[in-house]
């Protein structure tokens, strides 16, 4: 009978308060097995004499396990009808065939078929009471030294150990989560949960303090405990971090918010934050008589940062002044080029200090200020090297400047090491960069984080020049570097605010400064780079940015506009969020086709073709290019393609520009559509086509100056608005900043004690 029919006929299952089925048996045939992550597909042999395929979390599963799983139905497109496991419960076999059949499959390291029949024969169904209680007498059998049997008994006990995580942690967490607990804690992991449930929340990734507060109640800790009120404030410490960039917040509010989160007393928080700050889980730090509380990863690299730059500014050797000028001649001779007025302050700032700061908008020839200073720093036979922290923003400044440019992990050589799991930055205080000049481009979008891991891999001695537009949004991660680097004035600054004759000839560099200025863009002009479309409604919003996406681009402006093509929106909600744009956008670019494999996950269908964009950094995500070589990261904001959807090993390749990374399907929740993003994400890359919708609905707070500055930007040939010129208005006249919690300009203030 087909599998399908078969599932038809079958007799009601049981299902619990939420609609979750449950089913038995034993597993028959094991399809894919990954030992990292423990995800599996069987075929399971249940209760009812059926055969039924099962996928899901299935950490150690062997041929012959009695399992019973928890989960709901699903429908693979190729494969048909599947049981997606959430929660799964193993059993050991209780009769001597089903222990002969468990220990035959090679569930248990060092015993095969041959050696399991010769144990079962001669203990029965005492052999897993053997294996776990008397390993030495398995030395008695032929074939089995003691130091076999050693092993066997320590693999027996390690599935052992597994299977009552599982049992423990089935109420708090889903099967993944619990395979990376005990991945991280190993056989201690019942008994550590047991003991402080909240330092699941500090180390086990993807479990969040509410979570592990849910547990922490159910076992009966009070709310008041010390590791409550102790994890509760770091978690907001951090969750501040990285949700709202703030580095650092002031006492006040963070125990009034502290307070509020865990219900307690305000005194009970003071103490505890008193407590966190003897054990130095905590710094504070007082500016300007405001105390501020820091976690203490940001405390030490706020001051770092600080401290390492005017280490920097203070040791680098300068260029003798009287040279400087025959220096700027030569350049002028040998580029054919006559700088202008700040341009030549930018070169001679950049000779004549250890850190240069250079901003400026569109137009303004910042990239004609990194050429001069290629060629003038390899002809006084430096090395300089020059980065950005996303791939595109890397790529585009090798194309501009005809030098090879890296993304700053890179350059830093971020990677795994042999008998490590977690990848690092190989360059580092130990490991110096051999480069004189470093040279970062796109440095808005460089967080706290990053700058601190540049600056140590940057040696004593070396120049540090930072270009980047202050008015855009600041970085995606805590912090406000290039902002607190500017505002601080210890080091030399040029702000280029020259637009040169080429550029202005551009409507979206003209619009862009406009915007800047507080002065409404043109948006009547038909026949540039910059246009308006009106529109009166969100629903005719979205439906003209498909329209514009699937047909009318790509029939002017062919595979520029198929390729280019990226819609930026201020907010991910409404009909003209980028929830709901991806959508409407992937049934128009990319429709369901019997060619194109698909998978669903969650809300979401990913299919192939499909544009998306990694969500969150992950450091131990493993790449390969197509030239062999190898290396680990994929980082938020990263935009890719999906190459093929392998249903059958449940796992999905992405193509980032050079770059192909395989995902397990429990690993989707890092990925999400990429047809519209917003305007955060698209910090440091530019598109041959900009299309940003517009409304009045969008959130006020999101209806803002450098937002709009932020998202024409992005645009390397066309702009285009489409919505409501009154929000296009308000935006404009908005020029609320984002306000972050950072003690940077303090840490370089002249009385600050570094």
């Amino acid at each position: 009978m087909p599998r399908d029919e078969q599932f038809m006929q079958s007799p009601m299952e049981e299902t619990d308060d939420n609609g979750m089925i449950r089913l038995s048996g034993s597993i028959e045939h094991v399809i894919y097995s990954n030992e990292e992550n423990g995800y599996a597909i069987c075929d399971l042999g249940t209760d009812r004499q059926e055969l039924v395929t099962i996928v899901g979390t299935l950490p150690d599963v062997a041929e012959g396990d009695t399992v019973s799983v928890v989960g709901k139905w699903v429908h693979n497109p190729k494969y048909g009808r599947q049981f997606r496991v959430e929660q799964c419960e193993k059993q050991l076999p209780a009769d001597r065939a089903s222990i002969l059949r468990y220990l035959s499959s090679g569930a248990i390291k060092g015993i095969g078929p041959k050696t399991a029949k010769r144990i079962v024969d001669l203990y029965g169904e005492e052999t897993f009471d053997v294996m776990e209680n008397h390993p030495d007498w398995l030395a008695e059998i032929p074939g089995i030294t003691p130091k076999r049997a050693r092993a066997i008994a320590e693999d027996f006990q390690k599935k052992a150990d597994i299977r009552s995580a599982m049992l423990f942690f089935r109420d708090f967490f889903g099967a993944a989560a619990t395979v990376r607990i005990y991945k991280r804690w190993g056989s201690a992991a019942i008994d550590l949960a047991k003991k402080n449930p909240y330092r699941l929340c500090e180390e086990i990734e993807g479990i969040g303090f509410e979570r592990a507060d849910r547990m922490a109640r159910q076992l009966g800790i009070a709310a008041d405990s010390p590791e409550r009120l102790a994890s509760g404030i770091c978690y907001l410490l951090g969750e501040n971090a990285r949700q709202n960039g703030h580095v650092c917040l002031p006492r006040e509010k963070a125990e009034e918010s502290a307070a509020k989160l865990l219900g307690v007393d305000r005194d009970r928080i003071h103490q505890a934050v008193s407590g966190l700050l003897l054990e130095e889980r905590l710094h504070e730090t007082a500016f300007s008589g405001v105390h501020y509380l820091y976690e203490k990863r940001q405390y030490e690299s706020e001051k770092y940062i600080a401290k390492k730059l005017l280490l920097l500014d203070r040791v680098c050797p300068a260029v003798e002044t009287a040279n400087i000028g025959a220096i700027l001649r030569r350049e002028e001779a040998e580029s054919g080029m006559e700088y202008a007025s700040l341009q030549r302050q930018a070169i001679t700032g950049a000779l004549e200090n250890g850190v240069m700061l250079l901003t400026g908008g569109p137009g303004t020839g910042k990239t004609t200020v990194v050429r001069a200073l290629l060629h003038i720093f390899r002809s006084m036979d430096e090395r300089p090297a020059l980065t950005a922290p996303t791939g595109r923003a890397a790529k585009r400044l090798s194309e501009a400047t005809s030098c090879e440019a890296k993304t700053i992990h890179r350059l830093l050589e971020y990677g795994g090491e042999e008998g490590n799991d977690r990848a690092k930055f190989h360059r580092n205080e130990n490991n110096l960069l051999e480069e004189s000049v470093i040279i970062v481009d796109e440095a808005s979008m460089v967080d706290n984080a990053l700058m601190c891991a540049l600056l140590k891999a940057t040696k004593p001695g070396a120049r540090l020049i930072l270009i980047g537009d202050s008015d855009q949004l600041p970085s995606v991660g805590a912090g406000n570097v290039l902002h607190d680097l500017i505002a601080c004035r210890r080091f030399f600054t040029v702000r280029l605010t020259e637009i040169f004759r080429q550029a202005q000839k551009s409507l979206i560099v003209t619009n862009a400064h406009a915007v800047n200025r507080g002065e409404m863009p043109r948006l009547d002009v038909k026949d540039n780079d910059f246009f308006f479309l009106p529109r009166a409604d969100e629903a005719t919003i979205a439906e003209t940015v498909a329209q514009l996406c699937a047909v009318r681009l790509p029939h002017t402006y062919g595979q520029m506009a198929i390729a280019g093509t990226q819609v930026i929106a201020p907010s991910r909600r409404g009909e003209v969020g980028t929830e709901h744009l991806n959508r409407v956008l992937q049934a128009a670019l990319n429709p369901p086709s019997p060619d194109k494999q698909e998978h669903a996950f969650r809300d979401m269908v990913f299919r192939e073709g499909d544009r998306v964009m990694q969500i969150r950094n992950n450091y131990d995500m493993e790449w390969e290019r197509d030239d062999g070589s190898a290396g680990m990261g994929v980082f938020n904001g990263d935009i890719g393609t999906v190459m093929q959807i392998r249903n059958r090993n449940s796992e999905m390749i992405v193509r980032f520009d050079d770059r192909t990374v395989r995902y397990e399907f429990n690993m989707l929740e890092e990925l999400e559509p990429a047809y519209a993003v917003t305007v955060h994400k698209s910090q440091g890359s530019e598109y041959p086509i900009v299309i940003l919708p517009v409304s009045e609905r969008v959130p006020p707070m999101l209806l803002s100056r450098n937002l709009l500055y932020t998202a024409v930007t992005r645009a390397q040939n066309i702009v285009i608005l489409v919505g409501s010129e009154a929000a296009i208005a308000r935006m404009v006249a908005n020029n609320r900043q984002t306000m972050r919690y950072t003690g940077l300009v303090n840490w370089l203030s002249e009385d600050t004690n570094l």
